[in-house]
């Protein structure tokens, strides 16, 4: 357990040399602007959003494997200790299943933990804390305890961190009445979404991903306030178009919003929709799009079995909007493979962006 510790310290060092720069993500990538000139990363937005709760409700504390003094793996809780000292920044034992159950008991007694995973992969050992204790006590009391616990951490594909380190946990979690089950991307997301989580008397499980935590996104000083939610369960269109609808939610939104750009400049306007939330899906905003552009067009990180783009086109195809298509529903998603290592291997595991350009082609029936 101790060199899992060590190695997640590692590679973590390791991925950050190979995030994305900051200026990849800029402007120039047809991403929402704001003119106050502000910039928040995600890093900094998810921070942010912890300290402002935690002022706020002294109720609210975090608790993981080294969120504390190390400042987490990620450095998403640095500072934290040093302003709410340890009886609410505490660090954990690497036993996911036990500090889980801790924060279970913790919401049940009504306090609101904010639950750190090193990685999502690793909360496979808290799995029954989340899906039977979290998930299904308001039901088993008829109501009458409610659990406000956050879990959070990053979630989906990374580099170089093999087929044990890569899953994303969107459609796992999804499949369960009682938890919502969020999935941001930008900084926006990470903050609005973060609060109104910390705020929820519903258990929710939180999902990021460490390739977007030193992305930069400029930001409105609404964003930046103090008071600044979002609501859980509403998807957002970042980019409007009329031809067809890709709908993506975490990092694949970045591949998404990219294709869009690349797709404006062979004249096919594509309409981005970020999903925020899996659970509820807002596929009212959805449904909407597609009787616009009468295409559909859905990504994601993980495997195509069972995923949460095979949710959205059975509710496309059971619903009103499936008379509005005029091609099938295409998906882009990870390999049905575990993740390979191998850094060739890897990187035709995941969706990127010129496969959404060329899948969305093949929903307008264009090959060229």
């Amino acid at each position: 357990m101790a060199s899992r510790l060590a190695f997640s310290r590692l590679t973590a060092l390791h991925r950050s040399r190979l995030s994305v720069p900051t200026k990849f993500l800029r402007l120039a990538r047809g991403y929402a602007t704001a003119d106050d000139g502000h910039s928040l990363t995600v890093r900094e937005a998810l921070n942010a959003a912890m300290e402002e709760e935690m002022l706020r409700d002294e109720s609210v504390f975090v608790m993981g494997e080294e969120v504390a003094r190390y400042n987490g793996a990620y450095k998403v809780t640095k500072g934290l200790l040093d302003k709410f000292g340890e009886k609410r920044v505490i660090d954990t034992p690497i036993t996911e299943m036990g500090f889980a159950g801790i924060a279970v008991g913790a919401a049940l007694e009504g306090l609101r933990p904010v639950c750190e995973f090193m990685t999502w992969n690793f909360a496979m050992q808290a799995i029954d804390q989340i899906v039977n204790s979290a998930g299904k006590t308001y039901y088993m009391s008829g109501g009458n305890v409610p659990c406000p616990v956050v879990f959070r951490g990053p979630n989906g594909a990374a580099a170089g961190v093999a087929a044990q380190h890569s899953q994303d946990y969107a459609s796992w979690y999804g499949q369960i009445p009682g938890l919502k089950v969020v999935s941001p991307w930008n900084a926006k997301d990470c903050k609005g979404l973060l609060k109104s989580a910390i705020r929820d008397p519903n258990p929710v499980v939180f999902l990021e991903n460490e390739m977007m935590y030193g992305v930069s996104f400029p930001v409105s000083a609404e964003v930046m306030s103090d008071n600044f939610l979002l609501p859980i369960g509403k998807a957002e269109v970042e980019r409007e178009g009329s031809d067809v609808t890709i709908v993506a939610h975490s990092k694949m939104v970045t591949h998404s919003m990219e294709a869009a750009e690349a797709l404006a400049k062979e004249g096919i306007k594509a309409e981005v929709i970020n999903l925020r939330s899996i659970r509820p899906l807002d596929i009212d905003t959805i449904k909407k799009s597609v009787k616009k552009t009468n295409r559909l067009l859905v990504v994601e990180g993980g495997f195509p079995a069972f995923g949460v783009g095979s949710e959205i086109c059975a509710q496309i195809v059971e619903s009103e909007a499936f008379d509005y298509l005029d091609a099938p529903v295409e998906r882009v998603t990870g390999a049905d493979v575990p993740t390979p290592y191998a850094t060739n291997l890897e990187a035709l595991a995941f969706p990127d962006t010129s496969l959404i350009v060329k899948v969305a082609k093949r929903a307008l029936y264009r090959t060229n």
